[in-house]
């Protein structure tokens, strides 16, 4: 059984993204060709695609906090808590690769091993997380340097969808890694 983050990241947050999809058609229609009028929902697109996934990372991280918590003697746990939310994990700054590992990290696993171990395609969508990440800040400050993006970036709703699709393998390979990792630390399942 997923974790209630997984849970909500295909339902709730899958329903968010659907619709910014939606509005896509219904202003660029569904058929072949160049969609000159879709460009600022494609950016608006990738923006919300990685609003959603930090959302996800940071249900997530919060759950597995939760579960962990629950364990230790009732005087310790806002101690412990504290420290594990020390810094608001996922609360600022960008889902980025090496923040994401960094930040469960903190629960003494190395993460991006143990992400590549559950799929083969785990590192490449990885490098599609990272990708994203990128077109999300240019987006965001409004700076598109012509050495990365070339002197007129366009993002494709094609592009979007590719790594659309990588998150969701990574959510659940993120979602499997920390069961097993709870799991272990625990001796039940969390989720």
């Amino acid at each position: 059984m997923p974790s209630h983050s997984l849970q909500r990241w295909r339902h709730q947050r899958a329903r968010a993204l659907d619709e910014i999809e939606q509005a896509h058609t219904r202003v660029g229609g569904s058929g072949r060709g160049r969609r000159y009028a879709t460009q600022q929902i494609n950016r608006a697109y990738v923006v919300l695609l990685a609003s959603e996934f930090q959302g996800f990372c940071r249900d997530l991280y919060s759950e597995c906090v939760d579960h962990l918590v629950a364990d230790v003697p009732a005087p310790l746990q806002a101690l412990v808590r504290s420290q594990f939310l020390e810094g608001k994990p996922f609360g600022r700054g960008n889902p980025q690769a090496g923040k994401i590992g960094s930040t469960f990290g903190r629960f003494g696993l190395p993460f991006w091993d143990e992400v590549y171990r559950v799929h083969t395609q785990n590192g490449t969508r990885k490098a599609r997380l990272d990708e994203l990440m990128e077109w999300r800040n240019a987006i965001a400050h409004n700076d598109f340097p012509p050495a990365v993006f070339g002197p007129a970036p366009v993002v494709h709703l094609a592009q979007i969808r590719r790594w659309r699709s990588a998150l969701r393998g990574l959510a659940d390979g993120f979602d499997r890694v920390l069961q097993c990792h709870l799991t272990s630390m625990l001796g039940r399942s969390p989720w």
